[in-house]
């Protein structure tokens, strides 16, 4: 994954197993900081963060069209903004990625999936607020 430096601009490529570090960038060196916005993914990056990850994921899928959706994407990036070095946010559009979508039975949206170790540990549909996101990943993360 591709993350660009806050201080320089420069581009860096940051292992899927360490958006949720801190670490340096490789031009100025300036700290980079923990993914803290929710990551829109295609099926290989989703595959790649999911299979890599060292910290519980929260999974939103959505589509653009959904108006409970819409309502929570507010929500799920605050948790991300909150959870940032804890916690990873991936957003699935399912209009795009419906394989995604039903790899994960998913039958109504929005719908938030929490992976710990590359494995689903709780999965529900409806809209909910940031503080009931941020628990399900605190829950995952003291498994």
């Amino acid at each position: 994954m591709i993350r660009e430096c806050p201080s320089c601009g420069k581009k860096n490529r940051i292992p899927p197993e360490h958006i949720a570090d801190t670490g340096n960038c490789g031009a100025c060196k300036a700290e980079l900081p923990p993914l803290a916005t929710p990551l829109d993914t295609d099926e290989q990056t989703f595959n790649e963060v999911v299979g890599g990850a060292r910290v519980p994921i929260l999974i939103d899928f959505w589509a653009e069209w959904c108006g409970p959706c819409r309502m929570a994407a507010p929500e799920v990036k605050k948790v991300a903004s909150e959870m940032a070095g804890n916690a990873v946010v991936l957003k699935v559009d399912t209009e795009r990625w419906p394989a995604l979508a039903q790899r994960f039975n998913v039958m109504s949206i929005p719908n938030f999936v929490v992976i710990k170790n590359g494995r689903p540990v709780f999965q529900q549909a409806g809209l909910v607020d940031h503080a009931q996101m941020a628990s399900w990943l605190r829950q995952a993360a003291s498994r």
